[in-house]
């Protein structure tokens, strides 16, 4: 399998584009793009742009609203509930987080619930965006039902990543992202495009037993939870998928549980939705708010000094600290530009020329 790799400039002007053609204002489509590509540098390619064509469907399908009338619909000095409007997540989810921070500016910790949005992007950008203000970010979205419960063959949980960012102070900030599943369904997809099997533990078949064919999904299989399977923890990451949900949409009002609308456009959402759109949960958190901040990001990079000098088992020289290895990527990727296999290219020019926007 062929890539072509594309400098980030290129590629952000693309999708600024695209976001433009689908009536995003300016500052959305900025915005939006920005979210988005943070992934790619970020080496988390399954939710960059290979994604963006499938925003795109969804705004074609009048499932996406590119003007949303995004607002808080309850609040108390720390706490809002927001309503996307049916707006893209990428929009969404940062202008949720912002809220979310200048309530803690005010009263310490900031937290809102965000109901009736889209795929968000990934987790880190938004949670990051607090370490600017020597603050600690939390981010959390449902998704749709695609992971069967320990013991389950139903698909009632989506992978319901959760990020917390930590700021540090000479060392770079702690900042742990993932899916409460084995792994991502974008890490499939990407599967699928090598043409490559899926490791065991990932994925299971409709009747419950292993499987490594990375299309199982499409024959009634589901993702497992983090863990594997019972014996190896599967239990408790399906409690924290679990938390996932009800965080992001029992708390906001968003559907829940097998009710959460897909991500893609030619399945239909439930037609019995328990709320609207898809939900977050974002978390701000002044360090001051606890001990100045200044302490506690010197004792930071305590922390991560002493945890990088762990003695590694053999064949391994280092430790890696939660953010370490996307942070390389993004040194790299900002250089020397984003790789993307030949699909995603076929798929960015296939959407590109339907909108009249050139690729490459």
């Amino acid at each position: 399998m062929t890539e072509l790799t594309i400098s980030y400039p290129q590629l952000r002007q693309f999708a600024v584009a695209i976001f433009r053609k689908m009536n995003c204002p300016e500052a959305d489509a900025q915005l939006a793009a920005d979210v988005l590509l943070s992934a790619d540098l970020r080496g988390i390619d399954s939710h960059g742009v290979a994604r963006l064509s499938g925003y795109v469907r969804l705004w074609e399908a009048k499932r996406i609203n590119s003007t949303p009338n995004i607002k808080v619909v309850h609040e108390t000095p720390s706490t809002a509930v927001v309503d996307g409007d049916s707006g893209l997540g990428l929009v969404v989810a940062p202008k949720a987080m912002e809220i979310a921070m200048q309530k803690a500016a005010v009263a310490g910790t900031g937290w809102v619930a965000v109901k009736g949005s889209n795929h968000f992007g990934i987790a880190g950008y938004h949670a990051m965006m607090a370490l600017q203000k020597d603050m600690i970010g939390m981010a959390m979205t449902n998704a749709s039902p695609l992971v069967a419960p320990t013991f389950s063959v139903e698909r009632l949980l989506g992978t319901n990543p959760i990020c917390v960012a930590i700021p540090a102070d000479k060392q770079p900030a702690f900042v742990a992202d993932f899916a409460t599943t084995t792994a991502a369904n974008g890490k499939l997809e990407i599967l699928q495009r090598k043409n490559k099997e899926a490791p065991e533990g990932w994925i299971q078949k409709k009747d419950g037993s292993t499987s490594t064919n990375p299309h199982e999904l499409k024959d009634g299989g589901a993702l497992i939870p983090l863990g594997s399977d019972r014996e190896h923890g599967s239990h408790k990451g399906f409690c924290l998928g679990a938390w996932v949900d009800i965080f992001s949409a029992v708390l906001s009002g968003a559907n829940y549980g097998p009710w959460v609308p897909p991500f893609v456009s030619f399945l239909a959402p439930p037609a019995d939705p328990v709320g609207e759109g898809i939900g977050h949960f974002f978390g701000a958190m002044r360090v001051d708010a606890f001990r100045p901040a200044q302490e506690f990001k010197s004792h930071m990079d305590n922390w991560i000094t002493r945890f990088r000098a762990a003695k590694t088992a053999e064949g391994f020289d280092h430790l890696v600290i939660p953010g370490d290895p996307e942070r390389e990527f993004e040194a790299i990727r900002m250089k020397e530009g984003i790789p993307l296999v030949d699909k995603v290219v076929e798929d960015l020019r296939t959407v590109g020329k339907s909108l009249g926007v050139e690729f490459g």
